[in-house]
């Protein structure tokens, strides 16, 4: 093995060559305006599990849609009055990128970009109630997904339903608006598009591993509460287990907002004689003793691009019942599928009816802690690693 020092305008490349295998220490430098839940886990995850030397340009996670059109301009500022050289800016869905690259052209002309999309705006479903849908505001923040993307040297999604979905979504998108579509650039966006899916600090969970078994079934909701994880769905589904006579408890976890849908209040109020804990815990210790607790995780959500609860959840070896759709079925082995994927309520009720009613033999079937660890860090981080090093490495020769 011989060490090549090789100096390029933007960084100093160790390249150690042997054969065709090689090895890149780089700098790298995520710029994130949305620091806050599952956007910091897997920022911060990244950081502490890589072998390259990864820096974070961030902005507090409040105000998403201003963070959409104002964060490039801030972060932008902070950069350019910075001494930071990254050898590759990785970028997520939430920043503007093109306004952040034509903010920052001296120091970033001759640095690679990669984009990371935890959701976009073009596919998301909007609530109903949102003013910008009704104002017909909406697309903009779509709009934003769509030039990033267009800006950046290699677009990762975290699924390869979130993948496929964006991609064949901006052709419909594109043809909405009047003239000069410019239809044959989702070619130039699909050609650098890939799949990297969430990293996750799931062994952190080992620490907290129950052995405590429950008499009645606990029934969990781990998600924000938000519109498009459907908690009208979940809460349809509780009256209807609740009419059947059929006996459980309750566990809400997730963050909830100001703007929470109403019909969690209905929840608290109407089994508050089921429920054995409502509310976000911030303490991990705290959150992981409930996942490990619970039995069933019954899924309603319209909208889920990765599902990080859900693999979390998975991981402590609590019983899934998903929607067979989005990004769900990649969660549970093939031939599996069939006991925990349904199609519509009444194969969600009845999967339901018979966990909880076979409490003991779902204990005994085969978990899927096993098939869902791939999504710890300390075995994506090695794939980030690589996957940024080929680009930087094809950027600059």
């Amino acid at each position: 093995m011989r060490t090549l020092g090789i100096e390029w305008p933007s960084f100093k490349l160790n390249l150690r060559l042997n054969l065709n295998l090689y090895e890149v220490s780089m700098k790298i430098l995520i710029v994130e305006p949305f620091l806050k839940g599952s956007h910091q886990a897997w920022a911060e995850g990244y950081q502490q599990s890589s072998q390259h030397d990864v820096d974070i340009l961030s902005m507090q996670g409040r105000h998403w849609k201003w963070r959409m059109h104002g964060g490039a301009v801030t972060l932008a500022e902070r950069f350019n009055a910075s001494e930071n050289r990254p050898d590759l800016i990785l970028a997520t869905d939430m920043l503007d990128l093109t306004s952040f690259l034509a903010l920052t052209k001296k120091k970033t002309h001759d640095i690679p970009t990669a984009i990371y999309f935890h959701e976009n705006q073009i596919t998301y479903p909007w609530s109903p109630t949102d003013a910008d849908v009704k104002l017909e505001r909406n697309n903009h923040y779509g709009f934003i997904n769509y030039t990033s993307a267009l800006a950046a040297d290699r677009i990762f999604f975290n699924s390869d339903y979130h993948n496929q979905s964006f991609n064949n979504a901006i052709d419909p998108f594109l043809s909405q608006f009047p003239d000069h579509k410019e239809n044959t650039f989702s070619h130039h966006i699909l050609k650098k598009s890939a799949t990297l899916n969430l990293g996750l600090d799931l062994k952190k969970f080992n620490n907290f591993d129950t052995v405590d078994t429950n008499e009645v079934p606990i029934l969990l909701w781990n998600h924000r509460w938000e519109y498009d994880k459907n908690p009208a769905g979940f809460y349809q589904i509780l009256k209807r287990l609740k009419n059947a006579t059929i006996d459980f408890k309750l566990v809400i976890l997730g963050e909830s907002f100001k703007k929470k849908p109403p019909v969690f209040d209905q929840i608290i109020s109407e089994f508050r004689n089921e429920i054995l804990h409502v509310g976000y815990v911030s303490n991990f210790a705290q959150y992981a003793y409930w996942l490990w607790k619970s039995d069933i995780l019954p899924v309603t959500s319209n909208q889920d691009f990765f599902g990080g609860s859900v693999v979390e959840a998975i991981y402590c070896n609590c019983y899934p019942i998903l929607p067979d759709r989005l990004a769900y079925p990649q969660h549970i082995p093939k031939k599996y599928q069939a006991n925990h994927l349904y199609k519509n309520e009444d194969e969600l009720f009845e999967k339901i009816r018979e966990a909880t009613q076979n409490l003991k033999a779902i204990r005994k079937m085969d978990q899927f802690q096993e098939f869902v660890a791939h999504y710890d860090w300390g075995v994506l981080s090695s794939r980030y690693d690589d996957a940024f090093s080929d680009l930087v490495v094809g950027f600059n020769t």
